[in-house]
């Protein structure tokens, strides 16, 4: 009956990570219902926003229906994985296989690379069909104390004790996660290997393109690698945007988390993370933008960063099998 709720509240304040563990094993596993694979895409569209919520714990439907469609869009447009569910057709489904069809839309098309309109108008009815569908269900199955919703404010408010567990075993879920979605979706759609489906499952979160980034910082900081110093110069190619916590643990663009990085240092890095006096410098490179008010797009690029937060995400880095430090080399 979870699923006909259009506020839930609440139910528990603080919960132990054993206790929040043996809610997650029961949604993960065959002692949940779960005729669809909707449950599976909520948990993975609340680990991608685990650092947009805001210092209530909420975050906004639309934050999440943008993952949720993303994560439906790689599956059904990409990889033509029609059965999402053991019913009729998932609504989700329907929902952008008709607009594909209707654009015209090539398979090889990203969804951030749809047109604006395009996109806004696929996140209004996946956001509807969450209300229906999604929010109640996941709700009834962790017995409301994961997080509050409300249809009316669309917002979701994360329970603190479970979002701060999401955070520590952030890496380990997202593996869960795929696993459990990939064996329902194999299932589902009689795909001959779960090995086959685990990678499609996993490259949901694609890179975009950074090259608007280097714009807005190139305007403000100059044209020099963050790490080493050297001078950049972009007839050779050499400016490079480099996630400073590495993108693979984050899988998101945050100007905030963004820097100019040399050819050199961006390889050399890698996936590592940065020694931590660099944690120093970033912060002070982010204050320098916090500090331009007069431009109202900065303000709204930083609007959801906070100093804390990307302390806290350096930490839980490390705490998620990011902890070989990288030191660059001098230019």
């Amino acid at each position: 009956m979870g699923h006909k709720l259009k506020v839930g509240e609440l139910r528990e304040i603080y919960l132990t990570d054993e206790e929040i563990w043996r809610i997650f094993t029961i949604v993960l596993s065959k002692k949940s219902v779960k005729s669809s694979t909707y449950k599976y895409a909520l948990i993975k569209a609340l680990i991608e926003n685990l650092y947009q919520i805001n210092e209530d714990f909420e975050l906004k439907y639309d934050q999440l229906a943008y993952s949720f469609s993303k994560i439906y869009w790689n599956l059904v447009v990409h990889h033509n994985l029609l059965n999402q569910n053991s019913g009729q057709t998932a609504r989700v489904v329907s929902i952008i296989k008709e607009e594909q069809i209707k654009s015209a839309i090539p398979t090889e098309m990203v969804f951030d690379k749809l047109d604006d309109t395009l996109q806004i108008k696929l996140i209004n009815k996946v956001k509807t069909t969450m209300k229906i569908n999604v929010f109640g269900a996941l709700y009834g199955d962790t017995r409301g104390s994961f997080y509050a919703f409300d249809h009316k404010k669309e917002t979701l408010k994360l329970n603190p004790a479970v979002h701060g567990f999401m955070l520590n075993y952030q890496r380990l879920l997202v593996n869960l996660t795929n696993y459990h979605m990939a064996a329902m979706i194999e299932q589902l759609n009689e795909v001959p290997s779960i090995n086959y489906l685990l990678g499609k499952v996993e490259s949901i979160a694609k890179r975009s393109s950074l090259k608007p980034f280097e714009k807005v910082l190139l305007t403000y900081f100059q044209a020099e690698c963050f790490y080493c110093g050297k001078k950049l110069s972009d007839n050779k190619r050499e400016t490079h945007v480099d996630h400073f916590i590495p993108w693979s643990f984050v899988q998101s663009d945050h100007i905030w988390n963004l820097v100019l990085a040399c050819n050199k240092c961006n390889s050399s890095k890698s996936d590592k993370l940065p020694t931590r006096r660099y944690l120093e410098f970033i912060i002070d490179r982010n204050q320098a933008l916090t500090d331009k008010k007069e431009d109202t797009s900065i303000t709204t690029l930083m609007s959801n960063y906070k100093t804390d937060k990307i302390i806290m995400l350096y930490e839980y880095s490390i705490k998620n099998g990011f902890d070989t430090v990288w030191i660059p080399q001098k230019a």
